[in-house]
């Protein structure tokens, strides 16, 4: 009788741990989600954020605030996140390479740290790409490559700011084919088709997005993603012309270390789920969709950390 009456007892306590496991779990998220953006309205990382949020909402079911807290190209909201959020999973960020990794090997004191929270995922890609004027005298990259080759700094690439992800590949570019260009840094994204249909550049380094919104009045040379771009069909990849070159702009989001699992969980179903329902809006503009969780974003750092910090070293060092 005794047995029984402590096999009983064992089952009910077993049965008690599973439902307050389960109950743990469901109580994630018990009220409004913060999607902090920190950069200024109206760029890529705000545009998706605001595909993104009704879904999420509809998802998690509940609300889902996106606010703006931009500064030193991320860095003031990344230092606050990393160091006053709490990790409950009720507080998210936008994050994104090569930011992430080169502000911190850039700056004595960047405030923050690549590795100073936990990645839920990378939900997409916008690759660089290579365009030129549909009247330039370029048709290939080798053709640039070899231009470049006989007229050191004569060919002029245009990009979005310094030590950007257009910068970057510029340099990558560069050390690849062994070939000294001359990159123009422009405020932004804005000014880029007018300096090139100006002919005030040879060129642009700049995000598939143009590539596409140019097709008209531009030619893509290469790419710098794994495979093709479904936007830009006929437009090669860097790698299809023996160059190693994947990169660009990774854009995804991160919590608080020490967050909960299971709030991490959540959060990556979540951004999956709304991923595939907003898809068919991004990939004709030139996003790359991607999930990359786990050990996969944590490798997907590492690898671009390698890939940009010997340039960046060396940068800063002249």
């Amino acid at each position: 009788m005794k047995a029984q009456l402590l096999i009983a007892s064992v089952a009910i306590a077993a049965a008690s741990v599973s439902i307050s496991a389960g109950s743990a779990k469901a109580d994630f998220p018990e009220g409004p989600i913060t999607y902090t953006i920190p950069f200024d309205p109206g760029g890529e990382s705000d545009v998706t954020a605001r595909f993104q949020e009704q879904h999420l909402e509809e998802i998690l079911g509940v609300n889902v605030n996106i606010r703006h807290r931009p500064g030193g190209g991320g860095a003031v909201g990344w230092s606050e996140f990393q160091n006053n959020a709490e990790p409950t999973g009720h507080e998210i960020i936008g994050i994104n390479i090569p930011h992430i990794i080169a502000q911190p090997i850039l700056r004595e004191d960047a405030g923050y740290t690549t590795d100073g929270w936990e990645i839920v995922t990378f939900f997409h890609q916008t690759p660089n790409a290579l365009i030129v004027p549909q009247e330039s005298q370029f048709e290939s990259l080798e053709e640039v490559v070899s231009y470049a080759d006989e007229n050191p700094q004569a060919v002029t690439l245009g990009g979005s700011g310094t030590f950007s992800a257009n910068h970057l590949e510029t340099l990558r570019l560069e050390r690849e084919a062994d070939i000294d260009v001359t990159y123009i840094p422009f405020t932004g994204t804005g000014p880029l088709p007018a300096a090139l249909q100006g002919g005030h550049v040879s060129g642009i380094m700049n995000y598939t997005m143009l590539g596409v919104q140019l097709e008209d009045k531009g030619r893509v040379l290469a790419v710098s993603s794994e495979d093709r771009v479904s936007a830009l069909p006929d437009a090669p990849t860097f790698r299809e012309l023996g160059y190693d070159i994947v990169g660009g702009a990774y854009r995804g989001v991160a919590v608080p270390e020490d967050t909960p699992q299971e709030a991490i969980d959540t959060l990556r179903e979540a951004f999956a789920k709304t991923n595939k329902r907003i898809a068919e809006k991004q990939r004709p503009l030139g996003f790359v969709m991607t999930d990359i969780t786990g050990d996969d974003a944590d490798e997907l750092v590492n690898q671009l950390r390698e890939a940009y910090g010997p340039i960046l070293e060396a940068q800063q060092s002249n």
